[in-house]
């Protein structure tokens, strides 16, 4: 069960990944509940959005791939018990370098991330 829940996690992320970096909302919002909220801070600016606020963001912006950056996401590590499960991220993109807690919940038999903490690390 772990190990399964492990590669559907893993398969979330995947998604997630792509959806940011290639500007995919609607792989990026597969990937979400629907009342998942999203709190980081850029450079000390604090920053919190609902899903629809920050799918927003993603659509009008240039994507990483659009300007042509090489894709460099990576999982951390990602820790399951039971139906909930935490994911931390490196994110590096758009002169960034995040990094992101997702708080994943497996629900109607499907894992999604209910929370996004990120914050951008010099």
């Amino acid at each position: 069960m772990y190990k399964e829940s492990i590669k559907e996690i893993e398969g979330v992320i995947t998604n997630y990944f792509d959806g940011i970096f290639y500007g995919n909302v609607t792989k990026l919002k597969a990937c979400f509940l629907e009342n998942a909220a999203i709190y980081g801070d850029i450079k000390g600016v604090e920053y919190l959005k609902n899903i629809y606020e920050y799918l927003e963001g993603v659509k009008n912006r240039q994507s990483p791939n659009d300007l042509n950056e090489t894709f460099k996401m990576k999982i951390i590590g990602i820790d399951v018990m039971g139906k909930i499960a935490i994911a931390k991220l490196h994110v590096p993109m758009l002169g960034y370098n995040y990094y992101d807690y997702l708080s994943l919940a497996k629900v109607n038999n499907n894992w999604k991330i209910v929370n996004k903490l990120f914050t951008h690390e010099e």
